[in-house]
């Protein structure tokens, strides 16, 4: 099975270019895809910094890169997009499609230990394989300079890892993320799941629980909450994480926006503070 990624499209877009691939993951045990969005280069010795997207539930690699926009300040500012897929697909697990908040689209970003579930290794997969992956296949990215962002589940990944990894990323940020997993419904089901029923091992995958550890965060954490979120009081608990940071002195910029949404709509309005926010940490 091929590992080395063949390009499936490409689309020209502010001057650079958005790139569809396919690969087989040996993590995932099936075929995945990403998209890399590469600004417009000057030279062929450029390299550019990357800054990954993690999407959120029902989501893939397509919808950051049709519907955010993020691709005109991306071109502007010299740093590649790259937006892996949100779980595995193809597996024909039982059960795997039964529901839009787990299973297919809803990988949470953790290495699952139950059995039925072993091949949800999206943590392994963001953190390891696919950074290795773009190291090995294009020379044009420079990936020892990254940072990480995303949105809803996305956003909790990107916290996750980021908190878990900072010598790995400059930076983090995120949009309406689940900040607090172990206590809401989303983050309960997709944990009693994938990691079975210990609850301290639903810890290592919650962003409020691992700031308390992993507090040594240097650049400012940037998170946008929309007003209007109807998951925001449920779901995403971002006061928990915000108390969290507070207790440790962890610098955390969190916007409330008043009369946003969940949607893409929200994200695409403030996703230019966030590629610049990003810049700024990789071009220290």
């Amino acid at each position: 099975m091929e590992t080395k990624p063949s390009e499936i499209s490409s689309s020209k877009m502010f001057g650079g270019y958005n790139k569809r691939y396919k690969h087989y993951s040996p993590k995932l045990g099936c075929s995945m895809t990403f998209h890399i969005y590469f600004p417009p280069s000057s030279s062929t010795s450029q390299k550019f910094p990357v800054l990954y997207w993690l999407s959120g539930l029902t989501c893939n690699d397509e919808n950051f890169i049709a519907k955010s926009g993020a691709q005109r300040v991306a071109s502007a500012e010299g740093v590649a997009l790259i937006a892996p897929d949100t779980s595995p697909r193809g597996l024909n697990v039982e059960g795997e499609s039964e529901s839009w908040d787990f299973g297919v689209g809803a990988g949470f970003y953790l290495n699952a230990t139950q059995e039925k579930w072993k091949n949800w290794q999206m943590y392994d997969y963001v953190v390891k394989e696919l950074p290795q992956l773009l190291t090995e296949n294009f020379p044009q990215l420079d990936t020892s300079r990254a940072s990480i962002s995303g949105h809803s589940m996305g956003g909790h990944g990107a916290l996750t890892i980021y908190l878990k990894n900072l010598d790995k990323y400059k930076s983090v940020s995120a949009f309406a993320p689940v900040s607090n997993p172990i206590n809401c419904p989303w983050g309960q089901k997709a944990f009693t799941n994938y990691l079975g029923g210990n609850k301290a091992d639903w810890e290592a995958y919650d962003a409020t629980c691992l700031i308390s550890k992993f507090h040594d965060v240097k650049a400012t954490i940037l998170i946008d909450q929309g007003e209007d979120d109807k998951f925001l009081q449920e779901q995403l608990l971002v006061n928990k994480f915000e108390e969290a940071c507070r207790s440790v002195g962890v610098p955390l910029l969190l916007r409330r926006q008043p009369g946003y949404d969940h949607s893409y709509f929200f994200i695409s309005t403030f996703i230019e503070d966030h590629i610049r926010h990003h810049v700024q940490a990789l071009n220290l």
